[in-house]
């Protein structure tokens, strides 16, 4: 996927339609371009094509996992850093299923006598391989498209341990914090990792706020900290602060360099 196309992506799941003028002065391209460039997205599935411009995808099927890896990778591998850092050596914790914890989890190299329960066999994968760190990875059914495993085998697994830390992903924030998700199954689990969590740290990055799925997963005041790249629409961002919930914005990592 070429740059122009990711910053699209990102901008329309940012504001949840966008015209095709106002992503052609974003990308500095003719309109013609761009309804090219829409078309294209369309038809692998990333936007969806209306009259005069684009809008974000289905609320009740996700963008498929190798897209949503390399979009905005940038961005979530500076969240994962963030939220890293503030994970002590010696701590339990639950990883869940996305793309921006497996970024978390490869933050964790250099961590001590860690212990990690996950629902991820991408996480899983990256973590085994270090010596300083214990996993345990839940029983249950395999989904192919993204690793993530599920099912009240999974379930059972998570149930049978109380960990220190729960880092979860998610793929939707409404205006009024409700946390949203596509997969009835995935929010199971997730809500049964928030559950056995002495402390819940949310990590997702700006384009959810502008996502609507389907599925009920929780809400943000039940979090302990969010980690996100951008400031939270200044609802969300009240509702943090009445809650007491700590709010981390990531470095920009492309100002570093």
């Amino acid at each position: 996927m070429n740059p122009r196309h990711q910053a699209i992506i990102s901008e329309v799941c940012r504001r949840g339609y966008a015209s095709h003028e106002d992503l052609a002065r974003l990308s500095g391209v003719a309109v013609q371009t761009i309804r090219r460039d829409v078309r294209t997205l369309a038809d692998a599935g990333l936007l969806i094509r209306h009259h005069g411009g684009a809008a974000a995808p289905s609320s009740v099927e996700n963008i498929d996992y190798y897209d949503r890896k390399i979009l905005d990778r940038s961005k979530k591998e500076a969240i994962g850093a963030c939220a890293a850092a503030a994970i002590p050596d010696g701590a339990s914790l639950f990883v869940n299923i996305g793309t921006t914890t497996e970024a978390f989890a490869r933050a964790l190299s250099g961590h001590a006598r860690l212990r990690v329960i996950t629902n991820n066999l991408h996480v899983a994968s990256v973590l085994a391989r270090d010596p300083e760190c214990r996993v345990v990875v839940a029983g249950g059914t395999v989904r192919v498209r993204d690793g993530g495993i599920l099912g009240p085998a999974a379930l059972e697994v998570l149930e049978g341990y109380r960990a220190d830390y729960g880092v979860v992903g998610i793929s939707g924030i409404d205006e009024d914090g409700t946390l949203l998700d596509f997969d009835a199954d995935e929010v199971r689990c997730a809500r049964t990792i928030m559950r056995n969590s002495r402390h819940v740290f949310l990590l997702a990055d700006h384009t959810k706020f502008s996502r609507r799925p389907l599925v009920r997963a929780g809400h943000i005041s039940q979090v302990s900290a969010f980690f996100t790249d951008r400031p939270p629409p200044l609802p969300v961002r009240e509702i943090l602060e009445k809650s007491g919930v700590a709010l981390h914005i990531a470095p920009d990592v492309r100002k570093r360099t």
